[in-house]
């Protein structure tokens, strides 16, 4: 499901990890616009996971004992039309599978497996975008050439505004902690609020068009993109004839010297879904299992997320999160969580010796609302999550730890592992051990 990676969260995790690198750069020369520029990326993501507790399997189940791995090699490449203005294409190729072809836990483990696998690999276009970003006045600041984001300078006070097919994630609930899976966190659950039932395809990609205006230590975002045509589906809608609204406002701070972040994202979805008592009172009149898909009609599904980060020291930052969506209404093109909170830190091994590698740790604690647990234990299948019953339910509580291994300037290897409490809200399965290894080379 990645999206992630964004240049704005990629420039403020070199600000959170290196403050004094970073205020050393504010008095160097501004360097020249960029016109071109070609980045690329490989990620290989192998996870596995052992035996567990399994006395009853359903449809989206998790199964014990099971290895698979997932590669994506992706290309950058952008060109500057004229000034501030920004024409970016993703190229990517994709293989592998996520575990039970991503199915099993509502925080599933690995942001790197999309909900379609495949066995050979095959190319898409995952991003193909358009940004223009407009000069307001303030101090001009440095802008670096990663990827999607073309080197530079611009000042603090500007309108960024961004068309065409890319990530709701690009944009909104980004923290430089935690919303990278080939960099930092791989469990759903970490990389953006669980409850944020954002608009996208199987890979997690959507048209839409979004604008920012940043005005001294606050920015205020709103964007419209398509969903899915289907839930969880591979085609996405055109025209907005199902589409999602986007509110976000972010202030930026300092506490103690040291630079931070909050955001209020506001999230509202407009199409056709199911209510689970609507889909529970066709289930009861037919004696079927619950089928959303019969109970489908024009409806609205709303939610709410909070996101903030914090630089403790030059090598240490936390960030915590949590949303809340609508329960009574089926999510549609994310996963299956109605409330989420997260909370975790990342530590640069500077400490010892280690400059280059670093430490992640989250705690996840994820639900769902009473009407959702009745259509799970009556046998309805979510998007990621429905083992036929639930006679047991419980919330789904996840703690992943990493250590990245950084190999030259280009280069980690991270070993990963993740424990899911109550995978699918199901307290008869598991706890699940999950293990990994991601290795990844980005230029």
């Amino acid at each position: 499901m990645t999206g992630y990676g964004t240049a704005a969260a990629m420039a403020s995790l070199i600000a959170l990890a290196a403050p004094v690198a970073a205020r050393a750069q504010d008095a160097a020369p501004l360097p020249a616009d960029q016109r071109i520029a070609i980045h690329g990326q490989a990620t290989f993501v192998g996870q596995a996971t052992p035996g567990f507790r399994d006395p009853y399997d359903g449809p989206n189940s998790l199964t014990p004992d099971q290895a698979k791995e997932t590669v994506d090699v992706t290309a950058y490449v952008g060109a500057s039309p004229w000034h501030g203005a920004e024409l970016w294409a993703n190229p990517e190729i994709d293989q592998g599978f996520g575990l039970s072809n991503t199915l099993g836990a509502a925080g599933f483990p690995s942001a790197e497996a999309y909900k379609v696998g495949k066995s050979a690999p095959y190319l898409r276009l995952q991003r193909l975008f358009f940004r223009q970003t407009i000069d307001l006045g303030g101090a001009r600041e440095a802008v670096a050439s990663v990827a999607n984001q073309l080197g530079g300078s611009r000042t603090s006070d500007r309108i960024v505004l961004t068309l065409g097919k890319f990530s709701v994630g690009d944009v909104f609930d980004t923290n430089a902690l935690a919303h990278d899976p080939r960099a930092d966190f791989l469990n759903w659950s970490a990389v953006d609020a669980g409850s944020f039932d954002y608009a996208a395809d199987a890979w997690g990609y959507s048209y839409g068009v979004a604008a920012e205006w940043y005005r001294g230590a606050w920015t205020w975002r709103l964007g419209a993109f398509d969903l899915s045509k289907v839930p969880n589906g591979e085609t996405l809608e055109t025209g907005f004839g199902q589409y999602q609204i986007d509110a976000e406002v972010e202030h930026r701070h300092t506490l103690n010297g040291r630079p931070g972040a909050v955001r209020l994202t506001l999230w509202r979805n407009r199409g056709r879904f199911s209510s689970f008592a609507d889909a529970l009172a066709l289930a009861a009149a037919t004696g079927e299992a619950p089928d959303p898909s019969l109970t489908r009609r024009p409806r609205t599904r709303v939610g709410a997320s909070v996101n903030g980060e914090q630089a403790v020291s030059d090598t240490l930052g936390l960030f915590a999160r949590a949303g809340i969506a609508d329960g009574s209404i089926e999510p549609y093109d994310f996963t299956d969580i109605d409330r989420t909170v997260q909370a975790g830190g990342v530590l640069a091994g500077k400490g010892w010796g280690r400059p280059g590698d670093r430490i992640g740790l989250a705690a996840i604690v994820n639900g769902i609302s009473a009407e959702h647990r009745r259509y799970l234990a009556a046998g309805g299948l979510g998007v990621l999550v429905g083992d036929g019953q639930l006679p047991h339910p419980g919330a789904e509580a996840i703690g992943e730890g990493w250590y990245a291994v950084g190999l030259g300037t280009h280069a980690t290897v991270t070993l990963d592992y993740q424990l899911i409490v109550d995978p699918g809200y199901n307290r008869d399965r598991g706890p699940v051990s999950v293990v990994a290894l991601r290795a990844h080379y980005g230029i």
